[in-house]
């Protein structure tokens, strides 16, 4: 800080023919010297500090922008990423896609594989249901025609 020059003398000497005490006078005269010395600021005081502020400022925006560059390096990166990652996503969920395709046409033929033999196995036994029937008709059919014979020729030698 640039220092102020203040006249203690000049001062000292006004209070006294002003009426105040020689003694008195002194000890104002030193306290606002001290004062003026300690608190009060001058222009070059101000021009400096107004440098020193100009220059942190500079400094601040210079660190703000290699901050900024910094974090969008970062993002770009980080957006990069991404892109990678959902590619991938996507391609892993194309391969399961097709796998479950794949896995859905093979179950789709096995079942209807599997259709097809019951289906056949049902027609084989609708068949043999059908031939047994038949049979079992034709010797119910053909005890009943005996029976009837039999009452008939049993009636022609009653009468």
């Amino acid at each position: 800080m640039a220092t102020m020059t203040f006249d203690t003398y000049a001062f000292v000497k006004e209070l006294v023919q002003a009426g105040m005490p020689e003694e008195q006078a002194e000890v104002l005269a030193r306290s606002q010297a001290a004062l003026i010395a300690e608190k009060l600021a001058t222009k070059q005081d101000l021009k400096e500090l107004e440098l020193c502020v100009k220059r942190d400022l500079k400094e601040l925006e210079v660190r703000l922008k290699r901050d900024m560059k910094e974090m969008e390096l970062r993002l770009k990166h980080d957006i990069q990423k991404l892109e990678r990652d959902m590619k991938e996503m996507e391609a892993n969920l194309k391969r399961d896609m097709k796998e479950m395709e794949a896995n859905l046409k093979r179950d789709m033929k096995e079942m209807e594989l599997r259709l097809k033999r019951d289906i056949q196995k049902l027609e084989r036994d609708m068949k043999e249901m059908e031939l047994r029937l038949k049979h079992d008709l034709t010797l119910r059919l053909g005890s009943m025609m005996v029976v009837a014979i039999g009452v008939v020729a049993a009636l022609v030698k009653l009468l």
